[in-house]
C-alpha cells in the first residue's frame, strides 16, 4: 500500500455560506436548549411592554434572518466594492454585533437569559464571520 495524498475538495463559496447560516442558526439551538435544560427562565421584559418568552421558534427566525442579512450584505459588498469588501463586511458584522448586545443590557430578565441570549448573538457572529467571507 502506498500512501497518496488526496487533494482537498475546494467548497463552492455557496455552499460554504449555506453551511455558515446553517451553522449559526444550530449554534444558537444549542445555546437556547442548553439554557432551558439548565432552568433558564427566558421570560424577557422591555421597558413599556408585556412581557414575552424567548422560544426555540424565535430564536431560529432571528438567527436565520440576521444570518440571510448579512450573506444579502456580504453578496452586495462583493458586487459593487469587491477590493474592500471583506474588511468592511467583517468591520460592519463586528459593529452590528456589539450594537445587538446593547438592548440586552436595558430588559428585565434573569441573568442566564441575558448570558444565553448574548451568547447567541455572538455565535451568529462567529459563524458567519469565519464561513461567509471568501478564503483569501
Amino acid at each position: 500500500m502506498s500512501a497518496t495524498a488526496v487533494p482537498a475538495r475546494a467548497t463552492s463559496p455557496l455552499r460554504r455560506r449555506a453551511l455558515g447560516v446553517v451553522v449559526a442558526v444550530v449554534a444558537c439551538l444549542v445555546i437556547w436548549s442548553i439554557g432551558a435544560l439548565a432552568g433558564v427562565d427566558y421570560t424577557v421584559e422591555s421597558p413599556g411592554q408585556p412581557a414575552t418568552v424567548i422560544g426555540a421558534g424565535a430564536i431560529v427566525v432571528v438567527a436565520l434572518g440576521a444570518s440571510l442579512l448579512g450573506w444579502a450584505t456580504l453578496a452586495l459588498l462583493e458586487r459593487f466594492a469587491p477590493r474592500i469588501a471583506r474588511p468592511l463586511w467583517i468591520s460592519l458584522a463586528v459593529v452590528v454585533t456589539l450594537l445587538s448586545l446593547l438592548p440586552l443590557a436595558g430588559v428585565e430578565a434573569d441573568g442566564g437569559a441575558k448570558v444565553a441570549l448574548g451568547a447567541t448573538h455572538l455565535a451568529v457572529a462567529v459563524a458567519l464571520i469565519a464561513l461567509l467571507p471568501r478564503r483569501r
